[in-house]
């Protein structure tokens, strides 16, 4: 799996605000019509209406219309590859784990 890093961005972009967070703690329970989200957040539409599309921009919600509402959940998808996405960013390769650094030599001559 790899993303660029302009979608690598969008996923953590999703992730680095309270509200996006909150949105997404009420989504694990189950696909949500943005006007329980509304209820919940006690924020303006326009307000979630932004914050969604950074989540759907991310990839790790998706929404779907119905009416004059949309119904967002969580992408099983989406949500796998951005935790792959932080797996492959915080795991140290062997290479990364053998290269020697000089300052080491240069502060242990001090």
């Amino acid at each position: 799996m790899y993303l660029s890093d302009k979608q690598s961005t969008r996923v953590f972009k999703a992730f680095c605000d309270e509200n996006r967070l909150h949105i997404l703690s009420l989504l694990r329970g189950g696909e949500k019509c943005a006007c329980k989200l509304l209820d919940e957040l006690h924020i303006g539409q326009s307000t979630l209406s932004h914050h969604m599309k950074i989540l759907c921009d991310s990839g790790v919600v998706v929404g779907r219309k119905e009416g004059k509402w949309v119904h967002y959940r969580i992408d099983p998808e989406g949500s796998a590859q951005a935790i792959a996405l932080l797996t492959q960013l915080t795991t140290c390769t062997a290479e990364a784990e053998t290269i020697d650094c000089s300052c080491t030599s240069t502060r242990a001559a001090v």
